[in-house]
């Protein structure tokens, strides 16, 4: 059984960071492209960032110099580290893990993150 599991959301105030943890289990995490995507309320769900099974990436605009995804392939974990925060980054943070040539994406279940004074 394939599970994602977020951790590492909270509260933090407007210029603080925050590290988001993406751990998976049930699958060769390395075959994986792995994105986090966030949704906030009364809003569609975007893409955040992206970072391919050889470790490319790429990172909404929005984010370009705040956030760094990372992978660690031996503990089968991608990181989002979020820097110099902001309001507009409030809301719930998704992991996404993707393997289009054999169509299968596993999403996890969410972790919040609220940017406020």
């Amino acid at each position: 059984q394939v599970q994602l599991v977020e951790s590492g959301g909270g509260l933090v105030q407007p210029g603080g960071s925050l590290r988001l943890s993406c751990a998976a289990s049930g699958l060769i995490f390395s075959f994986y492209d792995v994105g986090w995507y966030r949704q906030a309320p009364g809003k569609q769900r975007e893409l955040v960032a992206v970072i391919g099974s050889y470790g490319s990436t790429n990172y909404a605009d929005s984010v370009k110099g705040r956030f760094t995804i990372s992978r660690d392939n031996a503990n089968n974990t991608v990181y989002l580290q979020m820097n110099s925060l902001k309001p507009e980054d409030t809301a719930v943070y998704y992991c996404n893990s993707k393997r289009e040539i054999a169509g299968l994406d596993y999403w996890g279940q969410g972790t919040q993150v609220t940017v406020s004074s």
